[in-house]
């Protein structure tokens, strides 16, 4: 993606003379211009920048109403922006820096001053950037069944809790699956532990190319996993669980699990109902059904009673 500047100033000499300058350096790819705080948030919108600079003074919105703005939308946190400024008021440097501005430069400006200033934010923001994905990726870790590829057991508690609540506040369904692998401790005995592993994210692995993009699936512990389905009442978690039952059926496992067959065992609870009306009802009726499929011979997908 192409790196872009956006120059916000009333005054057409003083936005080419900083595009000129940051050209004849190279720092963008592209350029984008505004005469005003509020032509320049609507390019923002519409084309997001890598660095602002942005003047104080301007007709119908100033620069301090366009970081007021920039300051409401999350999604523009962290933008570099440089204020000009004809004047050397250090209490408008203060109110300036206190919304959110991330550096001044005063006119006239230095040609190699703009450019150093743009250079240090530029390095700031890629050094926050590159912490942020470092951040992401941990957070992503902490939640993530490390054999599995799936949500672990706690980040599990938090979806539900989510989801639960917006059901309920929006007066949706929810439908909650859990599985086990049937008879897994033979495959452990009969090919080892290694390869039992294999078999678990095998089915994970099937388990996730069944789940809809808003959808969410972990692993509960050892062989079970439990599937969270929002906007989906019994019958759709009833077919969604079967279809997956068949998909684990028809999976082939890598040398020497080949001619393994591996089945599954499925619990479905639904809320709304007159025995959920809580998250813990939701998940003990949702076991309570796969303690029936087990006890019903396994390899099947049972409901709580309606």
């Amino acid at each position: 993606m192409s790196s872009c500047a956006l120059v916000i100033d009333d005054s057409a000499a003083i936005r080419e003379q900083v595009i000129r300058t940051l050209q004849d350096v190279g720092l963008f790819e592209q350029y984008r211009e505004a005469r005003d705080g509020m032509e320049g948030f609507k390019t923002l919108i519409e084309c997001k920048a890598d660095l602002v600079i942005c003047d104080v003074e301007m007709p119908r919105m100033d620069g301090y109403k366009f970081l007021q703005l920039v300051a409401s939308r999350p999604d523009l946190q962290g933008l570099p922006i440089i204020m000009l400024t004809g004047k050397m008021d250090f209490n408008s440097k203060i109110r300036g820096l206190d919304q959110g501005a991330s550096d001044y430069l005063t006119k006239p400006f230095d040609a190699g001053e703009l450019v150093a200033r743009v250079k240090v934010q530029l390095k700031i923001k890629s050094l926050q950037d590159e912490l942020k994905q470092a951040n992401e990726q941990l957070k992503r870790l902490t939640n993530i069944d490390h054999l599995t590829g799936l949500f672990n057991r706690r980040y599990l508690a938090e979806v539900l809790e989510a989801e639960f609540f917006r059901a309920k506040r929006n007066r949706e369904s929810l439908s909650l699956v859990i599985i086990d692998i049937d008879f897994f401790k033979q495959v452990n005995d009969t090919y080892g532990h290694q390869n039992g592993d294999v078999v678990l994210s095998s089915v994970a692995e099937v388990v996730q190319q069944q789940m809809r993009a808003y959808d969410s699936a972990a692993r509960y512990g050892g062989e079970e996993f439990v599937l969270v389905f929002p906007g989906t009442a019994l019958e759709g978690a009833v077919i969604a669980a079967e279809r997956l039952r068949q998909a684990v059926i028809d999976h082939t496992f890598p040398h020497p699990l080949q001619d393994l067959t591996v089945t599954v065992s499925a619990g479905v609870a639904t809320y709304p109902s007159t025995q959920v009306d809580n998250i813990d009802a939701l998940f003990r009726r949702a076991d309570e059904a796969l303690y029936r499929a087990k006890q019903n011979g396994r390899n099947r997908v049972e409901t709580m009673p309606v």
